[in-house]
């Protein structure tokens, strides 16, 4: 809440796969406090548990609404075995509470009064980029760190085209950026026109 932005363009220090939870909560009938509170409750003794426990391997979090009625958390792991440990760990609170929940849906006890989901995603390298303009470390960056733009390249195609493996992110990114520029303009036959036309686009407000 009272972190210092960060001047300038900066973009996420993820390497390898983005593996990203999310999980949440719907809030069907807000007089059944009952039954909403108490999974209310166990989300954030989860978080808290996480965070006081980092070798289980949640890397960074974000708590967000999408109505009065839904509450949810991104959640970014560093693996999904790491993921799946925690979910399963005997010690863990996770297992506990799903273990209750279980038991209520096959004794018949829920009521439709709340409802819970979760997605998750493992996105390999190459398939995920950021930027961030003026923002502290926050999502991706807050959970792997915050590195200048240059280092994985000005544009969203040079930053999707980033391998860890592949040294410098700025040279890797540009080495992308000449290739889909030249590829495309030699299919249009008129190399130097279409490399011209991609870079404009690139550096356009809302496209990187």
């Amino acid at each position: 809440m009272f972190a210092k932005p960060r001047p300038g363009y900066t973009t996420a220090a993820a390497t390898g796969d983005a593996v990203v939870l999310l999980i949440g909560m719907r809030v069907n009938r807000f007089w059944a406090v009952h039954h909403w509170g108490p999974v209310m409750y166990a989300m954030f003794r989860m978080l808290y548990e996480l965070r006081r426990s980092p070798e289980r391997g949640l890397r960074g979090r974000v708590l967000l609404t999408a109505s009065p009625r839904t509450y949810y958390v991104v959640q970014y792991w560093e693996s999904k075995e790491a993921l799946y440990r925690y979910s399963t760990a005997p010690d863990g609170f996770h297992h506990t509470v799903w273990g209750i929940a279980n038991r209520m849906v096959r004794a018949g006890r829920t009521r439709g009064h709340v409802g819970l989901w979760h997605e998750t995603y493992v996105v390999p390298e190459g398939g995920y980029e950021s930027i961030y303009f003026d923002m502290p470390a926050f999502g991706l960056a807050g959970a792997t760190g915050q590195v200048p733009v240059e280092e994985r390249g000005r544009h969203a195609a040079q930053r999707l085209a980033f391998r860890s493996g592949a040294g410098s992110g700025e040279s890797a990114g540009k080495s992308a950026g000449e290739s889909v520029g030249a590829s495309t303009a030699e299919s249009a036959g008129t190399t130097e026109g279409t490399a011209d036309g991609v870079d404009a686009r690139a550096d356009a407000p809302g496209v990187s």
